[in-house]
């Protein structure tokens, strides 16, 4: 079974299965007026509860590597029930590099064939992923919410070795939507073992950006703390605005 969808800007998605897999071929170029239709494409992929989604871009053209960030966008806004593997195939090297460089291997890794991709998730289905998301208050009562859910959510997970980062990050990027945008907070935690990443999504399209460290003195900024606890973080378009995210592993200690 297949269908074929086309978004603005020359996008193409081809959609079949593959026993339980979905498969998504990507054709096109991908650019700031199609993101959103491809992002869709992969989030109702997953939603029909497949096995995996594999999503072939060897044919996809990306003249501007944020636009990548689509991929980012489309897992951290995934249903929590959606909790099958993602993963990526390109042929092409510069691209792979490109996934690489802008962090969305972190998220859906990325592979040069699609015998390759079926065959690392033999591995990657048997991970359990556990994901829950809220609604916090657009007040500062979001704070100590947001903190104690992440306590509670990683104790029940039995990964309490994440708590003390994630309870900093948490606080950094829930302040951060309150002081800036003045919209309501979507915090979101998710584990597979052997990492964390915590999301918090806000109706702002203004990027989160660190600022310039000072020339004198300590950088106590916010996101140069967050920076300095976690493997990596960035700042993700939504459909509604923005993501900001972090992935945390073990290494990342107080």
């Amino acid at each position: 079974m297949s269908a074929l969808a086309e978004s603005p800007g020359s996008l193409a998605v081809e959609t079949r299965t593959d026993q339980s897999a979905a498969i998504l071929t990507v054709g096109g170029v991908l650019d700031a007026s199609n993101s959103a239709a491809l992002r869709d494409s992969i989030r109702k992929a997953a939603l029909d509860a497949p096995s995996a989604v594999i999503v072939d871009i060897s044919a996809l053209q990306v003249p501007a590597e944020s636009a990548l960030s689509a991929f980012i966008s489309a897992y951290l806004q995934l249903s929590i029930e959606s909790t099958a593997p993602i993963v990526l195939v390109s042929g092409d090297r510069g691209t792979r590099d490109a996934l690489d460089r802008s962090e969305v291997t972190r998220f859906m890794p990325v592979y040069s064939t699609e015998k390759g991709a079926t065959k690392a998730l033999a591995k990657l289905t048997r991970r359990t992923v556990h994901r829950s998301d809220t609604q916090l208050p657009a007040n500062l009562t979001s704070l100590r919410e947001s903190r104690r859910l992440v306590r509670q959510w990683l104790t029940e997970w039995s990964r309490p070795a994440f708590i003390p980062v994630a309870l900093v990050v948490v606080n950094v990027f829930v302040e951060n939507v309150l002081e800036h945008t003045g919209s309501i907070p979507v915090m979101r935690l998710e584990t597979d073992g052997a990492t964390a990443t915590i999301a918090v999504s806000d109706e702002s399209t203004a990027p989160a950006k660190r600022l310039p460290s000072p020339a004198q003195g300590i950088d106590v900024s916010g996101l140069a703390i967050v920076d300095a606890l976690s493997r990596a973080w960035g700042s993700t378009p939504t459909s509604s605005g923005k993501t900001v995210w972090a992935v945390i592993g073990p290494e990342n200690q107080l």
